[in-house]
């Protein structure tokens, strides 16, 4: 089975010239704690979450209506491909104990993520989802 076959669609952006408190409403208003980052060509630039929101800005004391997206956000993007099997996409989020992935086309946009929840669920490919959880979970090296 294909990653496209089990990734949510319609995945939104914020950008990086974005405030904190624009992508914090953004995520409240999705329901989502992860935004991809795309710049202004609508490629992927980075990815914001909400503990980056948390931990590299409101902890130091600084405004969320100050700090743009691009001061806080992780650059280097972990991803798959749409058109990959979905045991390599629990490969790749063990291997980098990540919990969602980015989907990206052949062309490298940003087409969709897929997430734990998503192999589990989606894909029926359980022992993929119990063995990624597992690693995933495992302590950092």
């Amino acid at each position: 089975m294909q990653v496209k076959e089990v990734m949510t669609r319609g995945v939104e952006c914020t950008r990086p010239g974005a405030t904190l408190q624009e992508a914090a409403a953004k995520m409240k208003s999705l329901d989502v704690g992860v935004l991809p980052v795309c710049g202004d060509d609508d490629r992927l630039a980075g990815m914001i979450t909400d503990r980056d929101i948390t931990v590299r800005s409101s902890a130091e004391g600084e405004s969320p209506a100050s700090i743009k997206v691009a001061d806080v956000m992780t650059p280097e993007v972990v991803y798959c491909f749409e058109d990959q099997d979905v045991q390599e996409a629990g490969r790749i989020m063990q291997e980098r104990q990540i919990r969602r992935l980015v989907v990206l086309n052949r062309d490298k946009r940003l087409v969709g993520m897929v997430s734990l929840g998503d192999l589990a669920v989606e894909s029926g490919a359980k022992g993929v989802a119990g063995q990624t959880l597992q690693k995933v979970s495992e302590p950092g090296k």
